[in-house]
């Protein structure tokens, strides 16, 4: 609740009018003095009553690529049954608030109205809660409410088309080292029964143990996997604003979007992996774009801060060998790590940096059996990649 300029100086004006009318006995000052106290009590009285509003938010969609539409449709209803309500709405669409009409509310009455949600930067979008706005008829008092729950709009990077995916080198069952897959379909972890699976993959120890259906989940080792690391510190980008949001890393999340889904498209397995923690495997789509929508930069400014991050998931990935390729993904602070990351080559065969925000000649192309693509943005990127001759 908060006292208008008016209702401030009403409220001020009236101990004073009713002091003086009392005091020096002028009738005329008391009268106005008790109808100040009282356009106040009313004031009081008007915006404190609650109007019983019901609110659906429906988003479509709810997930969308950078530049694609997404529409918010909000529905609110009035279900009091004794009065209308003219109110004053605004509905939170990320930083900016939308105005949403709701005059002559008729008791049992709705009102619709829709609006976009800006999708031209990445990330996620938090829609809601309603904010109501009542205000008595003398504009004294306002008094803001919310309604409704929270909806959100992920808006994922742009994706650029990727005409070849690497394969990484892998070993084949008599010990040659070459490019062609000789693996086999093996064990790699346990998972719940989902309709459709074969009876034949029950692991019924398991299943007498826990007492529910496990499976067993086969992983073809034949296949090449690829890991994306995506540098998310705040060190890494120095074109980042105050509000920590930088080009170069808005190029580097494209980057491994389109990484990504081009491996989906070969049907080859990929996990993402951030610096500062937070990886994405699996079979949807769906969980890679969420945590690329989610990405945020983190982390001190100058020298190299936030290296002890890296340095900890280089270990996890060096221990924990979790692909055939690994593609390093970082800004134009990340450049002095490239070395951290050709350590890695002992355990990936393949493995291959993005280094966002450079030119040509201003990182080494080759490391230690590193490949350094310098690219401006995302689409720079997606043609260095295709300039590749093998991979």
């Amino acid at each position: 609740m908060r006292l208008t300029s008016r209702g401030t100086g009403l409220s001020l004006a009236a101990p004073v009018l009713l002091a003086v009318g009392f005091g020096f006995q002028y009738a005329q000052l008391t009268v106005v003095g008790t109808a100040a106290v009282a356009a106040v009590l009313f004031a009081f009285a008007y915006v404190w009553w609650r109007p019983r509003l019901t609110v659906r938010r429906a988003v479509d969609p709810d997930r969308v690529m950078r530049g694609e539409s997404s529409t918010v449709t909000l529905t609110v209803g009035n279900s009091s049954r004794m009065r209308g309500a003219t109110l004053i709405a605004h509905d939170r669409c990320g930083p900016a608030a939308v105005p949403v009409p709701l005059l002559r509310l008729k008791a049992g009455g709705t009102t619709t109205a829709s609006y976009p949600v800006p999708t031209a930067r990445r990330g996620v979008v938090d829609i809601g809660p309603l904010r109501v706005v009542r205000r008595d008829p003398l504009g004294l008092l306002t008094l803001a409410r919310g309604y409704g729950g929270v909806s959100k709009v992920w808006v994922y990077p742009a994706v650029h088309h990727l005409s070849a995916v690497p394969t990484g080198v892998m070993r084949s069952l008599d010990g040659r080292v070459d490019r062609v897959p000789h693996g086999s379909i093996t064990f790699d972890t346990l998972r719940e029964y989902v309709v459709g699976d074969e009876l034949r993959h029950v692991h019924w120890r398991t299943t007498a143990r826990v007492g529910e259906l496990m499976v067993r989940e086969h992983l073809d080792t034949s296949l090449p996997r690829l890991v994306v690391l995506l540098d998310d510190r705040l060190a890494a980008y120095p074109d980042a604003d105050r509000a920590q949001a930088s080009e170069h890393f808005e190029s580097a999340c494209e980057a491994a979007a389109s990484i990504v889904m081009a491996a989906f498209r070969e049907e080859l397995p990929v996990t993402l992996r951030l610096a500062r923690g937070g990886h994405a495997a699996g079979k949807d789509t769906r969980t890679y774009l969420d945590l690329l929508a989610e990405a945020t930069l983190a982390g001190g400014t100058g020298g190299t801060p936030g290296s002890d991050h890296l340095d900890a998931t280089v270990a996890q990935l060096r221990t924990r060998r979790a692909g055939d390729t690994l593609v390093y993904l970082t800004g134009p602070g990340g450049v002095a790590d490239l070395g951290r990351i050709g350590t890695l080559r002992a355990a990936y065969p393949s493995l291959v940096a993005g280094a966002f925000g450079t030119a040509d000649g201003e990182v080494p192309t080759a490391l230690g059996g590193l490949q350094v693509l310098a690219a401006a943005d995302g689409a720079d990127f997606a043609a260095a990649w295709d300039g590749v001759g093998t991979w």
